[in-house]
């Protein structure tokens, strides 16, 4: 009767190997509609498909208040650690300001142009960092990390989103607004490699080719920043640099990604997509075809701002697209687990810290089994506040033990099994579940 499928723990850093269907899900960041969880749509991503990561934006986002019950909800549904991520690089581009109830910020042009001082930059980061972590925002998708080549480029400097046309001027204001939310326990993502500044045109429009424009220096704070130990997440552009790759973007580019961020110049993070509904990608590449190049180029994550492809689960139609070229051999597992591990590893980093302020950990016993009524097979999840020995048995109408999932000690966490009961006949069903002096006992109602 036992058969564990899939078994994640939200606190620790024990974490057992997934199936591949949930290894491809946690290389998925996805946006969707709403203030709240209303959606059936997100809440099977976060409970049953294992979404890695979700991604804020400003219609999501009404007052601190609601922000925090919605991450808070967010957290307490996923069942792996959940990469919850904004754009905050302060100025135009902060999903966070004064018109959701936080205050108006300086931009990254003001900070390293005009100011240029560490202080203030500190400062700035500071405060946003602050808003992040009182929000339980793990993940800013900041700071900028191009150079401003071009104060001209529609979607960086004519933003005022770069904070100098100097090389080390980026690289020390990127490394001081780092540090500050690294001191809360925050994870950033420089962005566009390998450098949006010199662009002439807009990748969410289209197609934007930086060959005549682009130059090595454009690398320096990149370089500056791995050789210094920064190894949290960076964004591939949908840039095309023939002198890099004469065939596709750096984002969709093996020769950009893997031969020279990570072979060339050492970067041992993660790595995200730019939005793939972009113009440069949308108005160039099927989706299919979007999906198989951006992991082989050496993409972790694929980022896409919306939850649901023509009405249905984005992640579903991801996830089987690329166990299809997996048995098609277009793409390799080992490839998914070499991201899925970088994925998993920088998890673990989070929660062990987080852990360490039991942030994580759930308040309560709590037992719960989804879908229900369920034909043949159901998923049981379990949150425990406290370590001891977990016992979760099954009985039919009658008080007859059918099925025992687990007898063995636990620490607290959340966990979660999946049961199949092909050989139980329809009816009602108890789930109990027993620890130290506590007993929960919930209805399942079975239906063929």
């Amino acid at each position: 009767m036992k058969k564990f499928l899939f078994i994640l723990l939200l606190t620790h850093t024990c974490f057992p190997q997934a199936d591949l269907y949930h290894k491809i899900s946690q290389m998925i960041m996805v946006g969707f509609s709403g203030k709240t969880l209303t959606d059936t749509v997100i809440l099977n991503d976060l409970q049953t498909r294992g979404v890695g990561s979700v991604i804020l934006f400003s219609g999501n986002i009404e007052s601190p208040t609601q922000l925090n019950q919605l991450t808070t909800q967010l957290h307490s549904l996923s069942l792996t650690p959940l990469f919850i991520a904004i754009d905050q690089e302060g100025g135009r581009i902060a999903r966070l300001r004064e018109t959701n109830g936080y205050t108006a910020t300086y931009s990254a042009y003001q900070i390293g142009t005009i100011f240029n001082d560490e202080s203030i930059n500190r400062t700035w980061a500071s405060l946003m960092a602050g808003w992040l972590k009182d929000a339980e925002i793990n993940l800013n998708l900041a700071p900028v990390a191009d150079v401003n080549i071009n104060p001209e480029s529609p979607a960086i400097g004519y933003l005022d989103r770069s904070f100098s046309n100097i090389p080390d001027t980026v690289y020390n204001h990127c490394n001081w607004f780092i540090d500050e939310f690294h001191q809360k326990n925050i994870l950033n993502c420089l962005k566009h490699f390998p450098g949006h500044g010199s662009a002439t045109t807009d990748s969410h429009l289209g197609f934007t080719d930086i060959t005549n424009t682009w130059a090595d220096s454009e690398l320096i704070p990149y370089i500056k920043l791995i050789q210094n130990g920064y190894d949290d997440f960076i964004m591939s552009g949908h840039l095309f640099n023939a002198e890099i790759d004469s065939v596709y973007p750096a984002s969709l580019s093996n020769k950009t990604l893997t031969g020279l961020l990570r072979d060339s110049l050492g970067f041992d993070g993660l790595i995200i997509t730019d939005g793939m509904f972009m113009g440069a990608i949308s108005n160039n590449y099927t989706f299919d075809e979007a999906v198989e190049l951006a992991i082989n180029a050496g993409n972790d994550i694929l980022l896409y701002t919306t939850n649901k492809l023509s009405g249905k689960s984005l992640v579903d139609s991801v996830v089987g697209i690329v166990m299809n070229k997996i048995s098609e051999g277009k793409i390799t597992e080992q490839r998914i687990n070499e991201s899925y591990n970088r994925i998993i590893l920088k998890k673990q980093q989070l929660t062990n810290v987080n852990q360490n302020n039991s942030e994580f950990l759930p308040d309560e016993f709590e037992l719960v089994n989804y879908p229900n009524p369920f034909n043949a097979q159901t998923n049981i999840v379990v949150r425990i506040p406290v370590d001891g020995n977990l016992s979760i048995k099954i009985f039919n109408i009658v008080g007859e033990e059918v099925a025992e999932i687990m007898n063995d000690f636990t620490s607290a966490g959340t966990y979660k099994f999946s049961f199949n009961a092909d050989k139980l006949s329809s009816g009602i069903y108890f789930i109990r579940m027993k620890m130290q002096n506590k007993i929960i006992t919930h209805k399942a109602v079975l239906l063929k």
